[in-house]
């Protein structure tokens, strides 16, 4: 008892011969797959299907369970209204779900639920199972935007509930791959599509589950992929459990990816406590970026840390022995990489205490963009006052986002950068984006963009990005360019 079998699934709309119109052979390796999957699942006959769907009810800070006895569905808004599904839940199963997650203190339940029709990131997969098998039970549930580890936490809920129920379980985790594969495509490309494509489905081929976790936010907002999330928490109800991997199939259908993988339960497996693997590799990874910041970032982190913890601002003259210290002994007894640290500690001194420059503190989680407020020229006496006040705002005033809390200090990543000479230019040849960072000023309105960020590749973007910060059109005319660069501490 338990969960007996998994799926990873696409869920292209265009399967449907009745949607496809034709168009479904463009895809029937996929399809093909799909049949081996409800062959399998009508040989298992489990009491109850878990679907976790990126087209359901999806909040930032919750997971949505859909509540509520039954539930129906149809294609409809694909102009095939005779594609029409109706299920029964179990509600046993959503109850006892709905406390082990608030026991564990994970933000699920059946709260908020805007639609009670099933979306089509379930129907989908209901297509092909039902043909096939009918008896048993759904549990429909929503991703969200809390961290990645709590989507696996919450696969392990649902793993923990099919076992004390004593249920024969079937995990689908339905999502599409990557919908950045090509220029035709309908999203377009970016290269991070097709590495994501290369990547998710050598994991799950692999059954690798800690993996899932070290892909980057940042990365999977570039590569627009739709399932990832799903296929954690599928992962979280495989936890301890040793599987049968079979990777199926792997289509990229107008610039889409579709990839389908198998997984069996064949017996428990205590050394696969992905989840805590990847807690210990992912700590150890933090205090070894933390030992090797520099006086810049050390000073940033040391001031928002207590910022958010007294809410009091710290004074510099108070902690530049802490950020600048370089230990006890006599020149002659040190090294040449403790001297090259030294000399380079007291560069830092003399900057920080007596320079004025404008200067950015930016602030990443897991690869995100939590928080980034700078001035574009000195407002304080010196740099290291500059630093600390911009780095309580982009902690606590970016608004973009919410204030940073407690729980989080240990996981962020600072970067900050200290700004140059502001120059006029005439072109835009002028610009570099690895080296320049670039201002965009019209009458009142104004923007700045950094060099070197992940992601913007071309001037084109740069100036785009730049102009839309400004609250400019990207191809807005007549604009005042300036360039600038910066020296980047991390």
């Amino acid at each position: 008892m338990g969960i007996i079998a998994g799926f990873m699934v696409p869920h292209p709309p265009m399967i449907v011969p009745a949607i496809g119109r034709g168009s479904e052979e463009t895809i029937k390796e996929t399809t093909k797959s799909y049949e081996q999957v409800a062959d399998m699942i009508a040989e298992l006959k489990p009491d109850t299907i878990v679907i976790s769907s990126p087209h359901s009810v999806m909040y930032r800070d919750y997971f949505h369970i859909s509540p509520g006895s039954h539930a129906s569905g149809s294609f409809a808004k694909f102009d095939a209204p005779e594609e029409r599904y109706d299920v029964e839940y179990d509600m046993e199963f959503v109850d006892l779900l709905c406390e082990l997650a608030e026991q564990n203190d994970i933000p699920a339940g059946t709260l908020g639920e805007k639609s009670a029709a099933l979306d089509h990131g379930t129907m989908v997969p209901l297509y092909f199972i039902m043909k096939k098998y009918t008896d048993f039970k759904l549990v429909r549930i929503g991703l969200s935007g809390e961290p990645m580890q709590e989507h696996y936490g919450l696969g392990m809920a649902i793993k923990e509930t099919s076992e004390k129920l004593g249920r024969r379980v079937c995990y689908i985790a339905s999502g599409d791959l990557s919908h950045k594969l090509q220029e035709y495509g309908p999203y377009g490309f970016a290269k991070e599509g097709p590495v994501y494509d290369e990547r998710i489905m050598d994991v799950m081929g692999r059954a690798a589950f800690d993996e899932l976790l070290d892909f980057e936010e940042g990365f999977l907002d570039k590569a627009a992929e739709c399932g990832h999330r799903s296929f954690v928490m599928m992962a979280g109800a495989f936890d301890c459990t040793d599987v049968e991997v079979t990777k199926l199939s792997h289509q990229d259908v107008t610039g889409v990816g579709y990839g389908i993988c198998t997984y069996i339960n064949k017996s428990v497996d205590e050394e696969r406590n992905m989840l805590d693997k990847w807690n210990i590799r992912h700590r150890d990874k933090i205090i070894n970026m933390r030992k090797n910041e520099d006086a810049y970032v050390k000073l940033a982190r040391l001031t928002i840390e207590n910022y958010i913890i007294t809410h009091e601002k710290i004074s510099w003259k108070n902690v530049k022995r802490r950020v600048l210290s370089t230990g006890s002994g006599m020149t002659e007894q040190l090294t040449a990489e403790q001297l090259q640290e030294r000399d380079a500690k007291s560069d830092a001194h003399e900057e920080l205490s007596n320079k004025r420059a404008g200067a950015f503190v930016s602030i990443h989680k897991n690869g995100a963009l939590r928080g980034c407020i700078g001035t574009i020229g000195p407002t304080k006496l010196y740099l290291a006052e500059e630093i600390i006040e911009n780095a309580i705002s982009a902690s606590t005033r970016d608004p973009r986002f919410l204030p940073i809390t407690k729980d989080e200090l240990f996981e962020l990543e600072i970067n900050v950068d200290v700004l140059g000479e502001i120059e006029p230019i005439e072109s835009e040849d002028e610009l570099d984006v690895v080296r320049y960072g670039v201002i965009v000023n019209k009458g009142n309105k104004q923007g700045l963009l950094l060099p070197n960020l992940d992601g913007v590749d071309t001037i084109e973007e740069q100036l785009s990005i730049a102009k839309r910060k400004a609250g400019l059109a990207p191809d807005e005319e007549g604009c005042k360019l300036y360039r600038f660069e910066v020296v980047r501490h991390t």
